[in-house]
């Protein structure tokens, strides 16, 4: 099975994991779930042990939050992808003013907050080239998480689960 990810009838923001699983890999990964798989499998070599991650945005959705414009509406790669790690470990990779809620949600590490978790920029970089597109990285709390996507209704695709410890 791709990832973490599972394939059950768990519904995230009103979209089942299978369908934002489907959408992403067409989306952002050019329908190769192989380049999925690898994407995942750098996450879970290169985050620290216990580290959860999910994507969020528009590659889920296939829609930009602001316009509704279509992901990559401007061009191939033009559209990011918002990648969301959560645990302990996670944000404490975040210096803070990378922070919009101090420990507990940071800001994306990307273009316009370049330094603001700098162990996180190597791999930040490595995703980059893998999937031809910029890739940012946020840390959050596991309620912030649960706030946005099954209160608010913001899907997001699990790529890793957390540790319940973490």
């Amino acid at each position: 099975m791709a990832a973490d990810a599972k394939k059950d009838s768990k519904q995230v923001g009103g979209m089942s994991e299978e369908e934002m699983r489907e959408r992403v890999i067409r989306l952002a990964f050019g329908g190769d779930p192989r380049r999925f798989q690898e994407f995942c499998d750098v996450l879970r070599a290169e985050l620290p042990e216990g580290t959860g991650a999910a994507l969020r945005g528009s590659a889920v959705t296939g829609v930009r939050y602001d316009d509704g414009a279509p992901f990559d509406a401007d061009g191939p790669g033009t559209s990011d992808l918002d990648l969301t790690l959560l645990g302990d470990e996670a944000i404490k990779l975040y210096i803070l003013d990378g922070f919009y809620v101090p420990k507990i949600h940071s800001k994306p590490l990307s273009d316009k907050d370049p330094d603001i978790a700098p162990d996180l920029i190597p791999l930040r970089e490595k995703l980059q080239r893998m999937v031809g597109r910029p890739v940012n990285i946020q840390a959050t709390r596991d309620f912030v998480m649960y706030l946005r996507g099954d209160l608010i209704g913001q899907p997001y695709l699990t790529l890793i689960e957390k540790a319940e410890d973490a």
